[in-house]
């Protein structure tokens, strides 16, 4: 009966919903944000130092979109992300390699994706039963697995990666996929699924005294979230030319964690707000070395200080426009 109650408690509670006003609302808003990218490139504004940017712009997005979904919304504190990522990028790389095509790029995104989300199913069952410091440790270690395997392996070119890998992921793919991985991690968030991980975040044992089922659905979600950050390294790879072990370290699952926080723990939109604010303070900032770090460290502790739950708490921009909406029509009654 908790289940069935589980599933019916919202017109939101099905995952085939995909035009709801929220949807409407991201698309309108990534669109406008295309529509003036494409203007800019065409008048010659935009150059090749900004194209790089908003590359790593949508790349970052995505990966702190998916990990928002694991650690935010189903409270599951993981540091993998970067093994993850580098499982999409290798896979892409190597695929492109051999078959430099458009058909190869999206076979490489799709392979790399699936086989980064069957790592996260297969760390997910022994270690999704460990929480806070043990689970972050747990998945730190796995990621760092992946990066000496492929340190130490001849198809990735070693310590020295692999170089010359075609560009395939052109300004259309990276907004594409960006548009696509926010809705379908928004649309999960807003199904049953998605409301059956937030109770496990919210209070585990009461979540399962309901009749969920926490092992599955945080695995469900991990599993998700893994397969779109190997989405986001296969597009690494195809953008940059070049990848190597020493991209995918501990820094990097770090880095990823800290826009999370910034954002909000539990907010798309801050995720996708704090993406692009750090990463054009990384870009501004790329030729002092080691700043980046500081600057890392100065944010968390502001924000630890001045606002514990980040910029945008819980709270997505949608409903910021909701109550501005709610708000003028009650100014209007008046």
């Amino acid at each position: 009966m908790s289940r069935l109650s589980l599933k019916n408690s919202s017109n939101a509670a099905s995952p085939m919903r995909v035009v709801t006003t929220k949807n409407l609302i991201i698309l309108g808003v990534i669109a406008a944000t295309f529509a003036l990218v494409w203007l800019l490139r065409q008048l010659g504004i935009v150059t090749s130092v900004h194209e790089s940017t908003l590359a790593l712009i949508c790349i970052n997005i995505i990966l702190a979109v998916s990990l928002n979904l694991i650690t935010g919304f189903t409270g599951q504190f993981s540091l993998g992300h970067a093994g993850f990522m580098s499982i999409g990028a290798y896979t892409t790389a190597l695929i492109l390699l051999r078959f430099p095509t458009v058909w190869g790029f999206l076979a490489g995104l799709v392979i790399g994706g699936i086989l980064a989300m069957i790592a996260g199913i297969i760390i997910g069952f022994p270690t999704l039963r460990l929480k806070g410091d043990y689970l972050a440790i747990a998945t730190l270690g796995f990621a760092e697995i992946i990066r000496v395997v492929f340190q130490n392996m001849e198809i990735t070119g070693g310590p020295s990666g692999l170089a010359s890998i075609p560009r395939m992921a052109s300004w259309p793919w990276m907004i594409g996929l960006t548009i696509l991985t926010i809705l379908v991690i928004n649309n999960f968030i807003n199904s049953y699924r998605g409301r059956a991980c937030i109770a496990i975040r919210e209070d585990e044992v009461a979540a399962e005294a309901m009749g969920i089922n926490s092992t599955k659905y945080k695995i469900i979600a991990f599993a998700l979230g893994a397969f779109f950050a190997g989405i986001a390294g296969g597009l690494y790879a195809s953008y940059f030319y070049f990848i190597a072990p020493g991209k995918f370290n501990f820094l990097t699952s770090i880095n990823v964690l800290v826009i999370v926080v910034l954002g909000g723990l539990g907010s798309l939109s801050g995720s996708v707000i704090a993406a692009v604010i750090l990463t054009v303070l990384t870009t501004m900032l790329r030729g002092f070395t080691g700043v980046n770090n500081i600057i890392y460290a100065i944010l968390l502790i502001a924000m630890m200080l001045f606002r514990p739950k980040g910029l945008m708490g819980t709270i997505e921009v949608t409903d910021l426009l909701e109550k501005l909406r709610l708000f003028k029509r009650k100014e209007q009654v008046e």
